[in-house]
């Protein structure tokens, strides 16, 4: 119980660190949240700020996850607690404390998480999610293509046993919480409304 109780916290809080936001007012001196989606990923970075503070973003973005795990592996090696601890990071970047509990929609660190957690599986999420992008220039698209294959190699490769079962809980928590949260770029996109890559952001409403 130890491992979970000082590792899900860690995991949050490094999740949380609100980089796109500060990436923005670094590049461009403007709040991301302010723009677009209104969230702090990659692609509203590179919307607001341009394609190095939006690729700066990922990298950063990515490496929450990827550092959280391997805190993870060298305090404890419990893959019950890499899992919790790669949810614990999606949702304090999704929900962030310090930027008034909102975020980014959690690609990056869902992707980085599949790659550390399991390898092959991040692989399939990176060989469908990127050409989808390339082809189709909806980074939604991708992210939601590139989740789904990677979560369902990820299941594939528990149920063979070449995996620990314990990494189901990113399969079923990740997932949702990737999905879920564009759920309104799934609307836009049945909808044919959905902005594509390279397109500016506009302000927000709010």
């Amino acid at each position: 119980m130890l491992p979970y109780l000082v590792m899900i916290p860690a995991g949050y809080l490094l999740g949380a660190l609100p980089f796109g936001l500060l990436l923005g007012r670094l590049f461009k001196g403007v709040d991301v949240r302010e723009y677009g989606s209104g969230k702090t990923g990659m692609t509203n970075v590179m919307r607001t700020a341009g394609v190095p503070a939006a690729l700066l973003s990922l990298a950063l973005d990515m490496g929450k996850a990827v550092l959280g795990v391997a805190l993870a592996r060298y305090f404890f090696d419990s893959p019950g607690v890499d899992a919790a601890v790669a949810i614990a990071v999606l949702v304090g970047h999704n929900w962030s404390v310090f930027i008034g509990f909102r975020g980014g929609r959690g690609t990056a660190p869902g992707w980085a998480g599949l790659i550390i957690l399991s390898p092959w599986a991040g692989l399939v999420a990176t060989l469908v999610g990127l050409p989808t992008v390339a082809l189709s220039r909806y980074v939604s698209l991708g992210s939601i293509l590139g989740t789904l294959s990677g979560v369902l190699t990820l299941a594939l490769l528990i149920a063979l046993g070449r995996a620990p079962v314990e990494y189901l809980a990113y399969v079923i928590f990740g997932a949702a919480l990737v999905i879920g949260l564009h759920k309104d770029n799934i609307q836009r996109l049945i909808s044919g409304q959905e902005r594509k890559l390279g397109q500016p952001a506009i302000p927000t409403d709010g």
